[in-house]
């Protein structure tokens, strides 16, 4: 199966593995079981054998796999080594937050510049990161950082959208309540924060006991 048809599920993982091969890797190990695997993402050993056979023959069995080759499997699916700029749109307490943290654990993401309506904030710099009037976006303006941090409030998310649509936005990370409508050609990926509280809390009290992490090894698609 080719890269572009694995399942959606398969491909939120991935970043996940990622990570916690760099860990193994710099607490010295060289390969790793699926089952060792496992107890390091909290992903049942089955549903990682199925998600690396997507890829073809990752290990081998009565050996495992070996660390280096996996990470510099997975860094070159995620483009690991391709630098990505990202705008801010909205520069309230979450927006100002995400321009301080700037994705410091991350070597291929980084927010490039912020966009606001306020003018007491424009013209700022926070985390280094300028702060541009978003009234001031033209056509193709966005077209060189196609990926959109989204933290504007709900009430202005859709023509907000549509802004950054027009200036050549294609990707959208929403952390606005609000469900946006896109063209087909847009991805936008949602954030809700109540949402996956009110969702923790329900796991909470109807299944107290999870023997793995919740979410990412349940979701199919």
């Amino acid at each position: 199966m080719s890269e572009q048809r694995i399942p959606q599920a398969t491909a939120k993982r991935l970043p996940l593995y990622y990570r916690v091969l760099e860990n193994i890797k710099r607490a010295g190990k060289q390969r790793i079981s699926s089952t060792e695997l496992s107890e390091a993402v909290k992903i049942d050993a089955a549903t990682i054998r199925r998600d690396f056979s997507y890829f073809g023959a990752l290990g081998r069995k009565g050996y495992g796999y070996n660390v280096e080759y996996l990470l510099s499997f997975f860094r070159k699916i995620l483009e690991q080594d391709n630098k990505t700029g990202v705008v801010l749109i909205g520069v309230g307490n979450l927006g100002t937050a995400l321009l301080r943290y700037n994705f410091q654990k991350s070597h291929n993401i980084k927010i490039m510049k912020a966009y606001d309506v306020d003018p007491h904030k424009i013209g700022q710099t926070i985390g280094g990161i300028p702060i541009y009037a978003l009234d001031n976006l033209q056509e193709g303006d966005l077209a060189d950082t196609p990926i959109a941090i989204l933290t504007v409030p709900a009430q202005v998310a859709q023509e907000t959208v549509n802004l950054l649509i027009k200036a050549g936005i294609k990707g959208i990370l929403n952390f606005t309540p609000a469900r946006i409508d896109v063209p087909d050609h847009i991805r936008i990926h949602h954030i809700d924060l109540t949402i996956e509280l009110q969702t923790l809390i329900y796991f909470l009290k109807h299944y107290p006991s999870p023997s793995k992490e919740e979410g990412l090894d349940k979701l199919e698609g």
